[in-house]
């Protein structure tokens, strides 16, 4: 082997090396978050989130026994079907932050608790936790064994993730009343909204971003005029129209939220009968996706 092919082979495993720390690195903060959300904010106000967690949460009051024991036991089986039915990676990233979240509630459980409002913690501690849970899944973990048996039966039935998860939590949240009082069912509600929210904000980002299609006759005038005014860069993609045979520049495009509106004038200044589909981006990697000012 040459200087050259080691040379590239040794900065190969260095980026690899790399990237699992950056992602051990973020589900560690990420547990972080989640525990301190859970033991400063939820759980002295006996406040639950749904899945395992709420699970954990109540059997901990009523035994008397770490949280992040029941943690730990309860999330076993679920790794298992894991492991065996969605992948090695997946699995791995989801011990890992489990193991993380009870260390770090072991952790935080003898701090005091930020709020005694019951409301101000549901909403307090909803964002920190959310803001946790979020990095995790992003980073492609899980903190709760009842999303694994989503994601399962989202590939086998025709229910969704959100589906099954919410499905699940009804009960969860409903058995917290019984446990809890209905009130603090009732804010575990506002907390599990809350969480689910930032989740979204989390993976989505603040400024989420569209995938913007234009079909016309005036593409290159289009195309120019989004260049120009909006400060995106454009692709072409070659099409045809099935029923006359013409050839078709199809414009593709990335925008912004605020920047879907005057796309759309833009356009139909241009070509008031231009075709224009619009799809949420979950995420952007690479390219040059700088924001410009509109004019």
């Amino acid at each position: 082997m040459d200087n050259i092919s080691i040379k590239k082979n040794f900065i190969k495993k260095k980026r690899t090396i790399g990237s699992y720390l950056r992602k051990l690195f973020i589900l560690c903060f990420g547990a972080c978050l989640y525990a301190a959300g859970l033991e400063t904010f939820l759980i002295p106000n006996q406040i639950i989130d749904g899945g395992v967690v709420g699970i954990s949460i109540m059997a901990s009051y009523l035994t008397n026994m770490p949280f992040s024991l029941f943690m730990l036991v309860i999330n076993l089986p679920f790794l298992y079907l894991g492991y065996k039915h969605i992948g090695k990676t997946f699995s791995i990233s989801t011990i890992i932050s489990i193991g993380l979240l009870s260390l770090w509630t072991e952790y935080f459980e003898p701090i005091a608790q930020v709020t005694d409002d019951y409301f101000l913690a549901a909403i307090f501690g909803g964002i920190v936790a959310g803001t946790g849970v979020g990095l995790i899944i992003r980073n492609s973990g899980s903190l709760d064994g009842t999303e694994i048996v989503a994601i399962i039966m989202d590939k086998r039935t025709t229910f969704s993730v959100g589906e099954v998860v919410l499905f699940f939590n009804i009960f969860i949240l409903g058995a917290a009343g019984f446990v809890f009082g209905w009130d603090k069912a009732m804010y575990s509600l506002v907390a599990y909204f809350v969480i689910s929210k930032m989740i979204d904000v989390v993976i989505k980002g603040l400024d989420e971003s569209y995938a913007v299609m234009i079909v016309s006759d005036e593409s290159d005038e289009i195309a120019d005029a989004l260049m120009s005014r909006l400060g995106r860069g454009v692709t072409f993609i070659n099409g045809m129209g099935a029923y006359t045979g013409d050839p078709k520049k199809v414009i593709y495009c990335v925008v912004t939220r605020l920047e879907v509106d005057k796309l759309k004038e833009i356009t139909i200044d241009k070509d008031e009968n231009a075709f224009i589909t619009i799809n949420p981006v979950h995420d952007i990697v690479g390219g040059r996706f700088k924001k410009r000012s509109i004019h």
